[in-house]
């Protein structure tokens, strides 16, 4: 019935449930009731005028934000510990990546009359793809790049912020 009475005084009822409405309005007391109740509540909609906030109504929500207790900055809950048992984890797996590549190598020894042997690289006996042919090392590469670039990206950021 209010849904129907608040179609009708909104004006967004069709023809047929319009002419509805009001013959039930003609007939029925408990309706007539209803639409008096609904016409006294939107006319005071209409007549009532917004209020508006104060001029203190930013400052007031913001005092009132500041009772509470804010979270502490990263940099005092973030153990710094952690952040460099990560980075010297990376960093020896780096080591242990080029230690796997110059093991790959085939060095030769040139015997000369010096006490130190010299060593040579032949260029044309290396076989890159014997070292990067496994999939857990291209992996390995290319999330040391990514972090690698995300670590530059930071230290760019910090001398960026300091200058």
């Amino acid at each position: 019935m209010e849904e129907r009475l608040w179609d009708f005084i909104d004006g967004m009822s069709d023809p047929d449930e319009q002419s509805l409405v009001r013959r039930l309005l003609a007939e029925d007391n408990a309706w007539q009731q209803r639409y008096q109740e609904l016409m006294a509540v939107d006319e005071a909609m209409q007549h009532h005028e917004l209020d508006a906030p104060s001029l203190r109504f930013t400052k007031n929500v913001m005092e009132q934000i500041a009772l509470f207790h804010v979270a502490p900055a990263t940099k005092t809950y973030i153990n710094k510990n952690v952040i460099r048992g990560i980075t010297a984890f990376f960093l020896i797996m780096i080591i242990g990546l080029l230690i796997y590549f110059f093991g790959q190598f085939h060095w030769t020894s040139t015997s000369t009359d010096n006490l130190v042997p010299q060593y040579s690289i032949d260029a044309n006996k290396l076989n890159w793809g014997k070292a990067l042919n496994n999939t857990y090392v291209n992996v390995f590469i290319l999330i040391n790049v990514i972090l690698g670039f995300i670590l530059l990206d930071k230290y760019l950021q910090n001398k960026k912020r300091s200058a």
